[in-house]
């Protein structure tokens, strides 16, 4: 049978047929699409958590061989630590000092490392009576605020995917939520909860936590603080401390 003989009812199930295979061909490959975008977001996410661990490591490094936390950095290109001292916890918040420690300058989304240092522990060797000025919070699954590391010496964290940070060529990227709607990480970014003074208090969150979403909104941030007792602990072994 020639195919200008053949029954239309044939010719017409073979295009049905030929258009379900490719529905059923683009579902598959917008879902595997979608699976593969989420894992490479988690493994950017975990590639940066370590990068961050990492940086917590080098900082008690350089504590236990200069006797004091590095200064943030204040030029983006070359990643050193401000030489000149930094009189208030504002002004001891910026970029992570990636050349002066030797670690990783960027997160998994291409930003810049931040940076925030007490005061005390930045511009003179510190002593096991120094006092710390950073406050770590997280919120209930109620919502509400609560400290979950009082008087750390310093915070390094990533601004996560969307919102806030520096690029590697040192632009300032934007608030990205409309409405502005995530209040914590605008808390972050200035290391200000309510009325506390800027450079003090900083939000960890499981990122994307729905439950939590209607009170401090979207949320990706990494933080990850340096606990006082690691740091006197090593600084005590390394004979830095009495």
């Amino acid at each position: 049978m020639t195919q200008a003989s053949m029954p239309h009812s044939v010719r017409g199930f073979t295009l049905v047929e030929m258009a379900l295979v490719l529905l059923i061909m683009g579902l598959i490959l917008g879902s595997g699409l979608t699976l593969l975008g989420a894992q490479i977001e988690r493994q950017k996410a975990q590639d940066t958590r370590q990068a961050l661990e990492d940086a917590r490591d080098a900082l008690v490094g350089f504590a236990v061989a200069n006797g004091r936390l590095p200064r943030p950095s204040t030029v983006a290109l070359n990643g050193v630590e401000n030489p000149a001292a930094c009189a208030t916890d504002a002004a001891c918040t910026g970029l992570l000092p990636w050349a002066t420690l030797g670690v990783r300058k960027l997160d998994g989304w291409n930003r810049i490392f931040r940076y925030s240092v007490t005061p005390a522990f930045a511009n003179a060797p510190f002593l096991l009576t120094t006092l710390s000025s950073k406050v770590g919070q997280t919120r209930t699954v109620a919502g509400a605020l609560i400290v979950s590391a009082a008087s750390v010496p310093a915070v390094v964290f990533s601004h996560g995917k969307t919102s806030f940070g520096t690029t590697e060529g040192g632009v300032a990227i934007p608030n990205e939520s409309v409405g502005a709607t995530n209040i914590d990480e605008i808390s972050n970014n200035t290391g200000t909860v309510g009325a506390q003074p800027a450079g003090t208090h900083f939000i960890q969150r499981t990122p994307g936590e729905s439950t939590l979403a209607a009170v401090g909104g979207e949320f990706d941030d990494i933080v990850i603080w340096l606990s006082p007792n690691i740091l006197f602990s090593r600084m005590v072994q390394a004979g830095k401390l009495p």
